[in-house]
């Protein structure tokens, strides 16, 4: 029989150094769910450049029937967007504004689009600019209207839309605006995770609002002093209103990016609540209105809980209670899912490729190893005849 050891060694350690040098070539293999840079995957302009139209529009020629009319409208700075609230916009990120009109037969829209450097600023500024008055809509990433205004986010931009006539089919018509509107990639996509941890029972999710620097905290109805608060060390800050609980008032969730942070703004906290509203420390508009036993504190892991309005104490508690830091694990890549085609080719290319490597393993030890019994098999041939097996076979001369 044939015995493997029995081959030339030089063969086998040619085999394994081929084996090891396909193994190194698909760990060199550049990885296809790595975190992407955060980065605009098309250029835009600084806020310090002049010539807006250089980067592509935001918005299209045409949606729904809508025709553009005359020149949009293109700026960098904040101010030509809004200028009573240009400060919160550059604190959420704020890159470029477009406004556009369009028109059909049966009347005019005029549509204003911010964009921002992540799905974050885009969710925060529409948390920003909604009004509790505002019904909600299905739209983009979500959406609110008040009759002729509506106002919706869809990855890194937030649009304002007012119709002339608004009609039942208008919600639909701005749907196909944002299946044309540019798609944020890789971590630009990323929205914030710290609104879920507001308590869903008893919120009313139209007063829910999103900071990241003290001015939007500020004028989005901050409950605390924004200088307490602590902007500058990364802070990010949620409020909503919530009812049913003995009464009515104010949540509010800040979330620093380690516990040791928020343990020196919780003794920071406490001691202004300590102080009762004194001259030297005085109390917010929104705490000096509280019924006393409603303001109270509490922390978990690197969130800072804090309520206030007209609840009883066990109606604060008990809303308090129901905030559980829960610590999130990520391997710095973006979330995927199988509804996504791209993620589904990727799959396939990544089967393909293992399933030619296996291939080609195949085939190597195929040639190798029929090469290396070849050998051993001229080696035990004295006569030096290729075709020689007698060695290989046991004979019964039984006559």
């Amino acid at each position: 029989m044939l015995r493997p050891s029995s081959a030339p060694r030089p063969l086998f350690s040619l085999l394994i150094v081929m084996l090891t040098t396909l193994s190194l070539g698909a760990q060199s293999r550049p990885a296809t769910h790595s975190a992407k840079p955060t980065a605009p995957a098309t250029k835009t302009a600084s806020p310090t450049e002049n010539s807006p139209a250089a980067s592509q529009s935001l918005l299209p020629e045409t949606f729904a029937g809508w025709q553009l009319t005359g020149t949009p409208e293109q700026s960098t700075q904040a101010s030509a967007a809004d200028a009573g609230d240009a400060v919160p916009l550059v604190e959420y990120g704020f890159t470029r504004y477009e406004a556009a009109k369009y028109s059909r037969d049966d009347g005019s829209l005029s549509v204003k689009a911010m964009e921002f450097g992540d799905a974050t600023g885009a969710f925060g500024a529409f948390t920003f600019y909604r009004r509790p008055t505002m019904s909600a809509v299905d739209i983009g990433g979500g959406g609110a209207f008040d009759g002729a205004r509506v106002l919706f986010w869809s990855g890194t931009i937030l649009v304002d839309a007012k119709f002339e006539h608004i009609t039942p089919m208008s919600a639909g018509e701005l749907r196909d605006l944002v299946t044309q509107l540019p798609k944020p990639t890789g971590n630009q996509a990323t929205l914030p995770t710290l609104p879920r941890y507001l308590p869903p029972q008893h919120l009313q999710p139209e007063t829910v609002r999103y900071a990241i620097g003290p001015q939007s905290y500020r004028m989005g109805g901050g409950v605390l002093p924004p200088g307490l608060v602590d902007f500058d060390r990364s802070a990010e800050a949620v409020t909503a209103e919530y009812n049913a609980l003995g009464g009515t008032g104010t949540l509010t969730i800040v979330n620093y990016p380690d516990s040791d942070i928020a343990i020196d703004r919780e003794h920071a906290i406490q001691a202004y609540f300590a102080s009762h509203g004194s001259p030297q420390y005085p109390w917010t508009p929104a705490l000096a209105d509280s019924n006393p036993p409603a303001i109270q504190l509490r922390r978990s892991g690197p969130l800072l809980a804090v309520s206030s309005g007209s609840y009883t104490s066990d109606a604060a508690n008990e809303l308090l209670q129901r905030v559980h830091y829960e610590a999130i694990v990520t391997m710095g890549h973006e979330k995927q899912h199988f509804s996504d085609p791209r993620f589904v080719a990727q799959i396939i290319l990544d089967v393909a490729f293992l399933v030619g490597i296996f291939a080609l393993v195949a085939i190597v030890l195929g040639v190798f190893l029929g090469a290396g019994r070849a050998a051993w098999q001229r080696s035990r041939n004295k006569s030096g005849l290729p075709g020689d097996e007698s060695s290989e076979f046991i004979r019964l001369n039984l006559k």
